[in-house]
């Protein structure tokens, strides 16, 4: 414990001594670049680029509102063109500053020596490495991370243009802690997070193109699709971070160690997470369900919109989106419409009165399905007796259908209305339960009631 707070305080002090001899080497620098402000060519040279800005913020506020008006009237471009523009509009001062410092910078050193152009040089680099970097970090949807790259890239340019990366480099490397064998400094750090950001923003646009040319495939399944995207993510990801770690030289023999225990921990504190996320490979390994496909779990019944590594994403006709873990529909009865093809037989029930003819009944029925739009017709109506009941005729109308996400009660809805209509215009009846009402007298004597009826007080209903 001694001997590592020791050595912590060597590295302070060391820290402190590099800072030290570095900031001095840079006020010494600072001088002389102030002392060579005060020569009279220098200082016009100032002078020239700060008249040079003002006449450029001049000119942007006279052309910046007539090119915001003339963009709004644009309304046909396309979104990409549009956005260029607003760009463009955006950075109107420091883009007609570039454009009028360099023909300044060229025409002096055409006319003089080229050591009274060099801050006019330095001026007119710096303007256009900052509007480069504008513009090119515009690309960056998230804005987090565009004003990160942007504000670093400035910083840096200006380091590279002045010329002072190495001083820059040798303050972020003085700063460093020795953790066992292993030198972390600022420098490491900076250098980490650079590259490592620079093969996230890599390995998402290999994934982005990537996956636009699986999904556009046609000859791949849904499921498959899906599987070979999220295998994609994970590899380009994972490889990513782990080139980023080698790169700046971490050990990643520490790291395997490390991950390998916390491993540990989350098998016990996210096994369901982790039941769900291997459900989730299984279901898209199997083909057991595919996005579009109509299932029904339970009470919920609708069409898959996405397949998660979590949880499957289910739209009702009623526009409710369920969430349903993964290990749901690998431990419960799932019914798939849609498995293995699209056909689907519904059966609705319906009874006549024995006064009709059940041939008849049968052959009316079947021509009513099949004039009922998307009951298939190459594959027939079927219609059977299924049982004498107590007041009826009792029938099954069995029919098929090759779209269930369009629905099944609608469906069904339409078909009992064209049986009704058909039935109608036939003399077809359908029974239904009658009751009948008798009103008694109060003094009437029991034994006068006909069997099988009863009193009731003071009146009487029996079902005929």
């Amino acid at each position: 414990m001694e001997q590592d707070t020791v050595e912590i305080a060597q590295d302070a002090q060391e820290i402190a001594q590099d800072a030290q001899e570095i900031a001095l080497t840079l006020w010494d620098q600072a001088q002389v670049f102030l002392d060579s402000l005060m020569r009279p060519w220098n200082a016009y040279q100032i002078g020239i680029a700060i008249g040079t800005f003002l006449l450029a913020h001049l000119i942007a506020r006279y052309v910046g509102p007539k090119l915001h008006q003339w963009l709004r009237t644009r309304e046909g471009w396309p979104k990409w063109r549009m956005r260029l523009g607003v760009l463009l509009h955006r950075r109107i001062r420091l883009i007609i500053y570039v454009l009028m410092i360099w023909p300044v910078v060229w025409t002096m050193r055409e006319y003089t020596w080229p050591s009274r152009t060099y801050l006019l040089g330095l001026a007119a680099s710096l303007a256009t490495a900052w509007l480069v970097i504008a513009l090119l970090t515009r690309l960056i949807a998230n804005g987090f991370l565009r004003s990160i790259v942007r504000y670093g890239g400035w910083t840096w340019a200006t380091l590279i243009i002045l010329n002072l990366t190495e001083e820059a480099q040798g303050i972020l490397d003085s700063a460093a802690l020795h953790i066992g064998e292993t030198r972390l400094s600022l420098w490491l750090i900076l250098q980490g997070i650079v590259i490592i950001t620079s093969l996230f923003v890599l390995a998402r646009f290999l994934s982005r193109t990537s996956t636009a040319r699986i999904k556009s495939n046609q000859d791949i399944s849904p499921s498959m699709q899906v599987l070979a995207v999220k295998f994609l993510q994970v590899l380009l990801y994972g490889a990513a971070f782990f080139i980023g770690l080698r790169a700046v030289g971490f050990d990643l023999t520490g790291l395997a160690v490390l991950s390998g225990a916390i491993g540990v921990g989350l098998g016990f504190g996210l096994q369901k997470v982790v039941s769900n996320l291997v459900s989730g490979v299984i279901i898209l390994m199997d083909k057991s369900i595919k996005p579009g496909d109509v299932i029904s779990l339970g009470e919920t019944f609708g069409w898959i919109n996405s397949l998660g590594a979590r949880y499957v994403s289910v739209v009702t006709r009623d526009g409710r989106e369920y969430l349903i873990p993964n290990e749901d529909l690998i431990t419960g009865q799932v019914v798939n419409w849609s498995h293995s093809n699209d056909f689907v037989r519904l059966d609705i029930f319906f009874g006549t009165s024995y006064g009709c003819d059940p041939h008849n009944v049968r052959k009316l029925a079947i021509e009513a399905a099949k004039g009922v739009d998307r009951v298939l017709s190459f594959k027939a109506p079927v219609c059977h007796i299924v049982g004498f009941g107590d007041s009826s005729v009792d029938y099954i109308l069995r029919f098929w259908i090759s779209d269930p996400t369009g629905g099944l009660t609608n469906i069904r809805g339409n078909v009992y209305l064209a049986l009704w209509d058909i039935f109608q215009a036939n003399n077809i009846s359908i029974p239904f339960p009658q009751r009948e009402v008798r009103l008694l007298d109060d003094d009437l004597n029991p034994a006068e009631v006909a069997e099988g009826e009863t009193i009731a007080d003071p009146v009487e209903t029996k079902t005929t």
